[in-house]
């Protein structure tokens, strides 16, 4: 047994169950010893002598296992007077060897191997000789028996307290990884937040903000020209700026995305859209249906951010957006006969824009759907995007 097995089990006294267990045997076994003794030899003799080594070794014994059960310096200590006192009654009293079982768990249980070690062999030798003296017979086996019996012990507690400290070292590895796993997926949390975050920001404050100042520089463009529609873009920089700032207070106090269904969440699509092409076409296909609300949510932004680009990008002429419900899904496309694009050519988001699409992606694939763009340049562009529900039972 390692240093540090013992060292680390000293360190929580002597308890529990198996300290009741060695503290019963050796008071039942000094009281068998006595009366075996008194049996053998009579009250003559030493009897006097033998009677107070057997009682004071039962009360220096009895203050070791109690007044000092949580304090394992104070146990090492009254065990060394324990030990001298069960010494001198087994040299005159033979009969009290069989106490020395408990002494050596004892042992064992307080000192460190390289204390412990030499202690049970002295024992096992003091028990050898004092059960030959008790036979009378130079028997070989008298004097190994309680030799191995001891190192027997000794082996098989050592053993015991390597695969305790084993299970334990692997209980703490357990644990350590468990907290690694929670900081992980805290730090995942986190990462998801933020970029779910980012998405809200972009697919409302940053893009109403861009259709306002789209529209504030038609106007600064066309301020002076008689006839010029500078008021109305004016006003409609203001309505953008107004809806902004409602999206970014709901943002800031977490307010609860769109329900679905045909009523609110239409006119919500609606608005989405029309917010940024007032032209805009919107048609539903198939029976409509209440949606999951982050599916419903998710949708609304997808059609408000490919609004937003056709606004600001498309130069399109013609823009529209179909909802369409089947028994498993719903999907939406969002399409335009502007300039398009070469989709395989997006460029890194910056601070100018380019995070559209990537947002959008995001947001689908989180939901399990699927999301494509199809576009060139000068063919116009179409978004679509499919979540799965619950198949319907008609």
């Amino acid at each position: 047994m390692s240093n540090g097995a013992m060292n680390a089990d000293a360190e929580l006294g002597l308890r529990g169950p198996l300290a009741y267990a060695i503290h019963a045997s050796f008071f039942v076994l000094l009281s068998t010893s006595g009366v075996r003794y008194v049996t053998v030899h009579g009250t003559s003799g030493r009897f006097g002598v033998v009677l107070v080594l057997a009682v004071v070794l039962a009360l220096l014994y009895a203050v070791m296992a109690t007044v000092s059960s949580r304090d394992v310096v104070r146990q090492r200590l009254w065990m060394w007077p324990v030990l001298s006192t069960w010494a001198a009654l087994v040299w005159l009293a033979p009969s009290f060897a069989w106490c020395a079982f408990p002494v050596l768990f004892l042992c064992i249980r307080l000192y460190p191997s390289k204390i412990a070690y030499p202690l049970v062999g002295i024992l096992g030798v003091l028990a050898g000789i004092a059960f030959y003296r008790v036979t009378g017979r130079a028997e070989l086996v008298t004097l190994l028996g309680p030799l191995c019996t001891a190192a027997l012990v000794a082996a098989a507690y050592g053993q015991m307290e390597r695969d305790a400290r084993e299970r334990l070292r692997l209980l703490r590895q357990v644990a350590e990884a468990q907290s690694a796993l929670a900081d992980t997926e805290r730090a995942a949390g986190v990462a998801a937040e933020r970029e779910r975050l980012a998405r809200e920001i972009h697919d409302t404050v940053t893009q109403g903000l861009a259709s306002a100042l789209l529209r504030l520089e038609a106007a600064e463009q066309t301020w002076n020209t008689t006839g010029s529609p500078s008021r109305a873009d004016v006003d409609a920089a203001a309505e953008n700026i107004r809806t902004s700032l409602m999206q970014s207070r709901d943002l800031v106090h977490d307010l609860a995305p769109a329900k679905g269904g045909t009523g609110d969440f239409d006119a919500l699509v609606v608005a989405a859209a029309r917010q940024f092409v007032p032209t805009v076409r919107i048609r539903t296909v198939g029976e409509a249906v209440i949606l999951p609300s982050d599916v419903a949510h998710a949708i609304v932004r997808v059609v408000s951010s490919a609004s937003s680009n056709i606004a600001r990008h498309a130069r399109a002429e013609t823009a529209g957006v179909t909802i369409t419900y089947l028994d498993d899904s719903v999907s939406v496309d969002i399409f335009d006969d502007g300039v398009g694009f070469d989709p395989g050519k997006l460029a890194d988001h910056s601070r100018y824009g380019g995070y559209g699409l990537r947002a959008m992606r995001s947001r689908i694939a989180q939901l399990g759907g699927s999301f494509t763009v199809e576009s060139a340049p000068g063919d116009g562009t179409v978004v679509a995007a499919q979540f799965p529900l619950e198949r319907r039972i008609r």
